[in-house]
């Protein structure tokens, strides 16, 4: 019983160790001078993914990760990256997963293909019932 307590105690402390004590990124939660800039930055985290939450924009999210995020569009924006340049830099750091307007490519068409065929398949069973349905019975 003693070694229960004792293993409890090694391992009760791991979640506090696993904070991140690195303070947040300059840029994550200031904004640009320049308002057109800003909003072109923005525009372009709305459209980014955060890695680590999954659901939610780096614009939206609190996530220490979607902070870095946020720095590197700014700074990058502010240094006169157009946002398509950051979107590309930013997928090939993180893949395609990190946009939320994934491009038709060899990796991504079953995300375009598959809502089709489900869709023709849907389609071809309903108009097969409404054919027997309508056929007059003997």
């Amino acid at each position: 019983m003693k070694w229960l307590a004792a293993a409890l105690l090694c391992i009760l402390p791991l979640p506090a160790a696993a904070q991140s004590a690195m303070p947040p990124a300059p840029l994550a939660d200031r904004q640009l001078d320049d308002p057109r800039l800003e909003a072109a930055a923005r525009e372009l985290m709305h459209t980014l993914r955060c890695v680590m939450c999954q659901g939610q924009s780096i614009a939206d999210s609190d996530a220490p990760m979607a902070g870095d995020m946020r720095h590197q569009v700014r700074s990058r924006i502010a240094a006169g990256e157009s946002a398509e340049d950051v979107r590309a830099w930013l997928k090939a750091r993180y893949g395609d997963y990190i946009s939320y307007q994934p491009e038709l490519n060899r990796v991504t068409w079953p995300l375009f293909a598959v809502p089709a065929l489900l869709l023709l398949f849907a389609a071809l069973v309903f108009f097969r019932r409404v054919r027997v349905a309508a056929k007059p019975r003997r």
